[in-house]
């Protein structure tokens, strides 16, 4: 049995619902893993925006709207007038709930709770197309097995413990479909797995129950050698190991969800990467295979500050570089790149929560100087210092761009460049250029 998962632009619209049955239908018994229409979670995120700001007749409009949407799906959808009424008589469940928040205290719980619709949705749609179309299918609710703990990391030993007696319940359904992204707290209340959350349902669930293999579905045929928004003429990778698609997901690939490889890697369960327009392409596949001495991908990730802690003494003294990376541990700021000298550090972080408070702490005993507006340009591939020459094709790629920071050795897989943002989009064509075209 295997996990398929369909991002929202694969059940964006009543035809794509439709297309993605019919590939369920020639696949056999699985278990899929739906997220919202695209565009739904949006429109949750501004209704709960309204409710905010106290603004009801503002969240009133927008869930109308919403729900005009939805009805032209289920218009379009279904044949019947009995699947087409219960369907809607569902759907109508989900957006009474969400117009039970404009007279309630609103917060962070609500916003969740707003949020999860989405999901339960979507889910309804296809469970009720899938069934119109003569399939018993099992609809399993993410919120009755899909937990995080008190460290909100996946809760493991739970997800198993109610998930797997779900599935032996129905150990003669021919489908099973549940929703991604959202699930419960270590308190019990409905919360989330984060934009991209879906990839890590899947996982999770493949996880569990040890399937034969996770397909995440997209409307993009694989992982490409680099982002076709910014470069001409990409291609997919046919191969790649977990730690490169980790590598290449963290740093902006946008096709995978970071947190998605640990569980599949770690249970040694391949990820298939698929396209839903052309499911005849041969997609990406990522697993534990040996390194092919090859350089994969290149990704960027905008959005990147760097910055420069200089010690006040002459030479770098003993518990320097502690005191510098306790005060981001302090603020719970991860750091991406960091490149030492014998005087100082510098280091990159995509998230400015706090920063003003980072910087003068960083002061009390350093000389701080930092830059903004920064990418990280992201070499993947199999980059183990003993395979030559790989380094300096990528050095000389970029030669006659200025580069900020190098980093190269913290990973076998990864060399990382700091650029400034107006060169980004020149440092991706030249890197593509002499790793890929001129070889």
């Amino acid at each position: 049995m295997k996990v398929m998962k369909f991002g929202g632009t694969s059940v964006g619209s009543a035809e794509r619902f439709k297309n993605v049955a019919r590939l369920l239908l020639d696949r056999g018994r699985n278990i899929v893993v739906l997220s919202a229409m695209s565009g739904t979670t949006n429109s949750l995120v501004e209704i709960a925006d309204y409710l905010y700001k106290r603004n009801s007749a503002g969240a009133q409009e927008m869930i109308t709207s919403l729900e005009n949407k939805y009805s032209g799906v289920v218009n379009a959808l279904f044949e019947t007038h009995e699947a087409r009424e219960k369907a809607r008589k569902e759907l109508k469940g989900c957006f009474s709930y969400l117009r039970s928040f404009v007279r309630e205290q609103f917060g962070e719980n609500e916003e969740k709770e707003i949020l999860s619709q989405g999901e339960l949705m979507s889910t309804i749609l296809m469970a009720n197309y899938l069934r119109e179309l003569g399939v018993d299918v099992v609809l399993l609710p993410a919120l009755d097995f899909m937990r995080t703990d008190e460290n909100a990391e996946p809760d493991i030993p739970y997800i198993e413990k109610r998930l797997l007696p779900m599935l032996e319940e129905h150990a003669e359904a021919p489908m099973f479909i549940t929703q991604g992204y959202i699930c419960r707290n270590c308190r019990g209340d409905v919360d989330n797995l984060q934009r991209g959350g879906s990839d890590l349902t899947a996982s999770l669930i493949g996880a569990v129950t040890g399937a034969e293999e996770i397909e995440i579905w997209t409307d993009i045929d694989g992982m490409h050698n680099s982002d076709p928004r910014y470069v001409a003429n990409t291609q997919p990778v046919h191969e790649l190991h977990f730690e490169e698609a980790a590598e290449l997901a963290y740093f902006g690939a946008k096709i995978l969800h970071p947190t998605c490889v640990l569980p599949a890697k770690v249970n040694n369960i391949p990820v298939r990467l698929l396209n839903t327009m052309q499911p005849e392409a041969a997609g990406t596949l990522i697993s534990n295979f040996p390194p092919s001495r090859t350089i994969k991908a290149i990704a960027a990730k905008d959005n990147i500050t760097a910055i420069k802690i200089k010690s006040s003494r002459m030479l770098l003294s003993y518990g320097f570089m502690s005191q510098v990376f306790e005060v981001f541990e302090r603020y719970r700021i991860p750091i991406d790149m960091v490149a030492t000298s014998e005087v100082g550090v510098s280091l990159t972080i995509d998230n400015r929560r706090d920063f003003d408070r980072i910087i003068n702490e960083l002061k009390v005993f350093a000389t701080v100087s930092t830059d903004d507006d920064m990418v990280i340009i992201c070499v993947v591939g199999d980059l183990e210092w003993h395979n030559t020459g790989f380094e300096a094709k990528v050095v000389e790629a970029l030669r006659g761009i200025p580069v900020r920071m190098i980093s190269y050795g913290g990973s076998n897989y990864n060399i990382s460049l700091l650029v400034k943002k107006e060169n980004k989009i020149e440092a991706l064509n030249a890197l593509h250029k002499k790793l890929f075209i001129d070889k």
